[in-house]
Parts: C-alpha cells; sequence; structure tokens
C-alpha cells in the first residue's frame, strides 16, 4: 500500500485491519448531510432582491457563448417540452477551469426545486467518492445530460437529450477538462453514442468524439446506494480515471 492509497483510506475512515472484502463493501457509506461540507443552497431571494435574468438575443449562438450567455440561456430555455413543469433550470456546478467535469444523467425532483445537480442521497455520495480521489465538489465542474427535469424521474427521450446537447458541448468547450467522468447509463450512452451497457462500458478509457478529452464510465451514486456491492467497482473505476489524468 503506497502513500495515496494509505491517504484515501485515511478519508473513507477504513481501518487497515479489517478483511479487503468489509472494506471495499463500505467505500463511499452514505453519509448523514450534516457530516458533509456541502455548498450552501438557498432557494428564494429575500423579498428586498430581485433576480433578473436576460432573454438571450435573438441572434444568440450557443456554440459562441460565454458563461454568462449560456447560463442564461438554459435558464430560459423552451427548446423542448421540460421546461413546461421546470421549477429550475439544473445549469450546473462548480469550477469554471475543472480539471475534472462530472456529467450525470438529468435533474431529478430535488435538483429541479434547488436548481442544484447531485442533491439528497445521491449528492452526499457523490461528495465521498470524490472525496476519496482527493477532490471537493468545489473543485469539479458537475452538469447533467439534460438541464430540465423529466416527468416522474423517467428517463430522458432521444429528441430530449438532442435538443439540450449543444449546452452540454459548450460547457465542455469553455471548460476544457483533463477528465471527464460519466455517472450512469444515461451519461455514458449519450456521451459515447451507444447502447451499451455500462457494465460493459467501463473499466477502459473512451474519447469525446473529435476531442482527445478522455473519459471513464462509472455507476451513478443511486444506483449504488441501492446495489452497495457495486462500489468496489466504482473504486475502480476511480482509481482508473486518477491514473488517467497522471498519466
Amino acid at each position: 500500500m503506497d502513500s495515496r492509497q494509505s491517504a484515501i483510506l485515511d478519508i473513507m475512515e477504513i481501518t487497515r485491519w479489517v478483511s479487503r472484502e468489509d472494506s471495499l463493501a463500505d467505500l463511499f457509506a452514505d453519509s448523514p448531510q450534516d457530516s458533509i461540507d456541502q455548498p450552501e443552497i438557498v432557494i428564494e431571494s429575500p423579498e428586498s432582491e430581485v433576480t433578473t435574468v436576460s432573454l438571450p438575443n435573438p441572434q444568440f449562438q450557443i456554440e459562441e457563448a460565454d458563461w454568462e450567455s449560456l447560463e442564461n440561456a438554459i435558464r430560459v430555455c423552451t427548446r423542448c417540452d421540460l421546461h413546461q413543469q421546470r421549477t429550475h433550470a439544473v445549469v450546473g456546478t462548480g469550477n469554471h477551469k475543472a480539471s475534472w467535469l462530472i456529467i450525470g444523467e438529468a435533474p431529478g425532483e430535488q435538483e429541479d426545486l434547488q436548481g442544484e445537480p447531485f442533491v439528497g442521497r445521491a449528492g452526499v455520495l457523490l461528495n465521498n467518492m470524490l472525496k476519496a480521489v482527493g477532490l471537493d465538489r468545489t473543485a469539479v465542474y458537475i452538469a447533467n445530460v439534460v438541464k430540465c427535469r423529466p416527468p416522474g424521474n423517467r428517463d430522458p427521450q432521444p429528441v430530449e437529450t438532442s435538443t439540450c446537447y449543444p449546452y452540454l458541448q459548450r460547457q465542455i468547450a469553455l471548460i476544457q477538462p483533463d477528465l471527464i467522468l460519466l455517472i450512469g447509463r444515461i451519461a455514458a450512452q449519450n456521451l459515447l453514442k451507444t447502447d451499451t451497457a455500462v457494465g460493459r462500458l467501463r473499466g477502459k478509457v473512451h474519447y469525446l468524439a473529435e476531442s482527445s478529452i478522455p473519459m471513464v464510465v462509472t455507476y451513478h451514486p443511486a444506483y449504488l446506494l441501492r446495489r452497495p456491492s457495486e462500489k468496489r467497482k466504482a473504486w475502480e473505476d476511480l482509481k482508473l480515471a486518477m491514473e488517467t489524468v497522471s498519466a
């Protein structure tokens, strides 16, 4: 065990004398909310403050947008029917110059209410996964394949993902990350343009089309909460991501 692996075990509070089977099964434990240093989320502004979102210029071109105009365009987007029932469009969050870009599937109920990706129990687990590789949530950028919640948390439809994809493409172009971590089936299949299952996509390095940006696939935290035995595989994916960035 090298010093980096030892430090990771310390972060995850894993004692070294516990059997290997038990140690790996406990990786990324579903910690209570109050044990995670999460950014404070404010849903409503004080009555004395008015938040103004500018409508995009009629000549607005996604592929030429800066961060401000891109985020404004996403917040008022009506390009597909998902906007009709949303509370908030979930633009994304984190460091605009991040080395790691985390791409998830679609906002759920809490994400829609708070306008923030990966909140709730899945968000806590994602935070723990990032901490295990020495990253804070604020150091990465987290986005989704679609920016509005599909009704009933169903999978986004092809027309919805294709309509929203230019926004994600522009986010990737602006960030220029060293690595993209694809979280879950919808993210992996859409970015890799395949219908192959996550289990067959993980364990190898992929590359974004027409780009040299490496991509690693792993399971969604919500899936890991349902299937804790798969956390061992998620840890292997994170190690592959670390090795890819340091290569």
